[in-house]
């Protein structure tokens, strides 16, 4: 099962990334984030690093932003994660892979949310609805994925945490884990923002 670990932004913490078995290193460019990855890193930094899948998060910023980011930094995949339209998808996923970000409350009807997309995405992010457009911390129902044609592969966020690796291997034997690409995984992996647990990502991959 593939991983993805948000917020990192030390430089030897996504050098070393990879011996954890993690797939993908989300790099937050959210200035009111407290894990936005320029605070503690330079694009320098984060462009020489190579041994990794680096996904870029940004909320509502400009196309002009987000593909002179993509550049900057050398960025594999944009996660799209505010209020973007799907003209505005379509524009960066001419350029790049989009995954399109969805936070979902208890009343959503996820079919209807994701359908405007369908073309101009390469995958979709389901993350839990919070105030702001920073992580929760906390879990959304999966059932509300049963009986949704998905139809993209998808990330599967929100305060997924080390005690939850066999909830998700049984998640993921269930017809709408068909489509689950990666799970996404964040502050419940950190010793302060922005600064991962290691041992503990580790660990958790092994499990999975």
């Amino acid at each position: 099962m593939r991983v993805k670990v948000c917020g990192i932004t030390q430089e030897d913490q996504l050098i070393k990334l990879p011996e954890t078995g993690a797939t993908f290193a989300g790099l937050i460019f959210y200035p009111k984030s407290p894990r936005y990855v320029l605070r503690q890193m330079t694009t320098s930094h984060i462009k020489r690093q190579n041994n990794i899948n680096k996904v870029g998060v940004f909320v509502n910023a400009s196309v002009e932003e987000v593909l002179h980011m993509v550049d900057e930094c050398r960025l594999h995949m944009v996660q799209l994660h505010g209020d973007e339209t799907p003209r505005f998808c379509e524009k960066i996923a001419d350029y790049i892979s989009v995954v399109k970000a969805f936070r979902v409350t208890e009343t959503d009807h996820i079919d209807w949310r994701i359908k405007d997309y369908m073309e101009v995405c390469d995958m979709f992010m389901f993350d839990t609805e919070g105030v702001g457009y920073g992580g929760t911390g906390k879990k959304f129902d999966w059932q509300m994925l049963h009986d949704v044609t998905i139809g993209k592969p998808y990330f599967l966020s929100g305060g997924i945490e080390p005690t939850d690796a066999e909830k998700l291997k049984e998640f993921s034997q269930r017809p709408e884990a068909k489509a689950l690409f990666a799970l996404d995984v964040n502050s419940k992996f950190e010793l302060l923002p922005g600064v991962k647990d290691m041992p503990l990502i580790k660990k958790f991959i092994q499990q999975l």
